[in-house]
């Protein structure tokens, strides 16, 4: 380097920066890495002119990088010790270059020559890792070697090198505190280097990122908690630093929301999708920053395939609110418990008295105008579980508003399961819905209307490529027709004499049901037509269920001749002694269906006797 003037040194490094910032779908179609090959070479030829590294940091065994790379990956405290003199500046600035050419392997999918090069850049700056020179580089390091881990799917290597990086950012903060040099820096003229302002801002990005890729790792390794306080922080600090992009924020948030639903915190749920909702709202009116994804800017294909995904999100938070009432409110066999509704009620009152002190603990996001703006969001919707139909109805409307949203963007050609995933959703909104409807003709009407939005897509569907969703279709109109059978049979037997209309129309509900739960239970047999010895774990429940009320089913047809309806008891006993033997051989299965099981002995029992009247009847005839 004596004969390179450091001018021209710096120069060559800017050079391949700006190269290495350039975007893939720029370059020739048959050279997609031509920028960074270009790139590389220069960084190569920096590296030749600033020599060998010193003794002392290229010879360290390797067996000193250890896992994480630093003795943070141990809890071992970290001495602040500066890059003082020519040997230490050296190492310095060769473990900037050795960290660029590490970033350039790995965005060339070189991910063996990325990590050789990130490996060294620790090495280099091992002991200075502390210092204000080198803790953001170091940082860095860490995280692209986290990554690369990560996607290697050796997590538990992830996590090390990533935590290792959150120990070191706190113990900086704690220790020094003032922004550290930017690793740009070191080939920069005094003149050109960064403002505090600046530094800061680019050293709270690192730590942001690393916060994300921690988030990425605890949801790999099944750490959910963990997992969405960091998601939450990420997003916290990304609002905070005026350092994200709407899109990519807003989906980041409403998937958040689904992990919150999960838990039954539907106050923090719905502040997730309300963020959402008003940053997404500033898609194309605020500045990008530099880490905005490539794929961002193909607007407006990605802007509708994020809106469609936030939708959904809201769909789950108004049907799994619904249902979490549903279920806190029914009784033994699915109908409202007056008296639970009266519990929950009294409760009300408590749960407003302790909104107050649940949302200064909840998450929150944002500050002045923008937390005002998602407030008047949130007021708008419910986070109480509905207690009578007007409450539930103000939910099911929102699912429904959102339902289609969603349908805009996921449509049935091209988006076949994810279409499928919604119409089944809106079903389930109509299905809860009815749940707190009195009036049983109108809930039939909401039955009626499941059934209208799910058989057009049996028609649709090859049973070959979606066999799954075939059956949950067929199961879930199988459970409509039985449902509102079972309404019209209420609405006849408070009739003194109910005309053959009535009875036409329960027969007519009989026979779907059973259509459709025949079409589920011949969907589980084998190419050659034979039902399973043995039903699978993912399908025994429903397979029973299907079997118990094929059999109620068959019980339920009304006919005024006596062989007939011999002939459907008949039936009805092979379906319930079925589940009875099917049960004995299979002791486990009794656990899916305790209560049907008990049903069916007890059917198993009568049976024979009532068949006997009726053969008995049949002969004095």
């Amino acid at each position: 380097m004596a004969n390179t003037p450091w001018a021209e040194v710096c120069e060559k490094f800017q050079a391949a920066l700006a190269l290495s910032r350039v975007e893939l779908h720029k370059n020739p179609e048959k050279e997609p890495y031509k920028s960074k090959y270009s790139a590389r070479a220069l960084l190569e030829e920096v590296k030749a002119l600033l020599g060998p590294a010193p003794e002392d940091e290229d010879e360290r065994p390797e067996a000193d990088d250890g896992l994480g790379a630093g003795d943070h990956a141990l809890g071992l405290p970290t001495e602040v010790v500066e890059p003082e003199g020519p040997i230490a500046q050296q190492a310095v600035r060769l473990a900037v270059i050795e960290f660029h050419l590490g970033v350039n392997h790995i965005d060339t999918e070189e991910l063996s020559a990325g990590e050789e090069h990130l490996v060294k850049c620790l090495r280099l700056l091992r002991r200075y890792r502390l210092s204000h020179d080198c803790v953001s580089l170091y940082i860095q390091a860490q995280n692209n070697l986290g990554i690369l881990w990560s996607e290697r799917e050796e997590i538990e290597t992830a996590q090390a090198y990533l935590e290792s990086s959150e120990a070191l950012y706190n113990q900086y903060m704690k220790e020094i505190g003032s922004p550290p040099l930017d690793p740009t820096e070191h080939f920069l003229p005094e003149e050109e280097k960064l403002t505090e302002q600046e530094r800061s801002k680019r050293f709270e990005k690192v730590y942001t990122h690393n916060l994300y890729y921690l988030a990425q790792v605890y949801q790999h390794m099944e750490m959910f908690e963990k997992a969405a306080h960091y998601c939450h922080s990420t997003l916290k600090r990304q609002l905070e630093h005026n350092a994200y992009h709407p899109i990519e924020w807003a989906i980041n948030a409403a998937t958040l929301s689904q992990f919150y639903i999960n838990k039954l915190c539907f106050m923090e749920a719905r502040h997730c999708l309300s963020a959402a909702n008003v940053i997404f709202g500033q898609t194309g009116k605020v500045s990008t920053t530099e880490d905005t994804p490539e794929a961002e800017g193909d607007v407006p294909e990605l802007y509708h395939q994020r809106k469609g995904e936030i939708a959904r999100c809201w769909i789950k938070y108004c049907l799994t609110l619904m249902q979490n009432a549903q279920l806190a409110m029914q009784d033994n066999i699915g109908e409202l418990d007056l008296d639970k509704q009266f519990e929950l009620r009294a409760l009300r009152k408590k749960e407003l008295d302790e909104e107050e002190s649940i949302r200064k603990k909840a998450v929150q996001f944002g500050t002045g105008e923008l937390c005002d703006a998602i407030s008047a969001v949130e007021e708008k919707v419910n986070y109480l579980r509905p207690l009578d139909f007007e409450e539930a109805r103000e939910l099911f409307l929102l699912g429904q508003h959102y339902v289609f949203e969603a349908k805009e963007f996921f449509q049935i050609d091209g988006y076949v399961t994810d279409h499928i995933e919604v119409v089944q959703d809106h079903s389930a909104l109509f299905k809860v819905l009815a749940f707190f409807e009195t009036d049983m003709e109108r809930r039939c009407k909401m039955h009626k209307r499941r059934i209208a939005m799910l058989e057009p897509l049996i028609v649709d569907l090859n049973p070959q490529y979606y066999l799954l969703v075939n059956r949950q279709i067929q199961f879930e109109i199988a459970h409509a027709y039985y449902d509102m059978m079972d309404l019209k049979v209420a609405i006849a037997d408070k009739l003194r004499d109910p005309d053959s209309h009535i009875i036409k129309k329960i027969n007519n509900l009989n026979k779907s049901a059973l259509k459709y739960y025949q079409l589920f239970l011949d969907s589980l047999r084998d190419p050659n037509k034979v039902f399973p010895e043995h039903i699978g774990e993912d399908v025994l429940r429903p397979a029973m269920l299907a079997k118990f009320r094929v059999a109620r089913l068959y019980g339920k047809i009304i006919t005024a001749d006596p062989k007939k309806e011999l002939e459907n008891l008949a039936t009805s006993l092979e379906h319930y002694r079925f589940i009875v033997d099917y049960c004995e051989k299979h002791p486990e299965a009794a656990q899916e269906i305790e209560v049907e099981l008990e049903l069916s002995k007890e059917m198993v029992s009568l049976l024979p006797t009532k068949m006997e009247r009726f053969r008995t009847k049949i002969a004095l005839t």
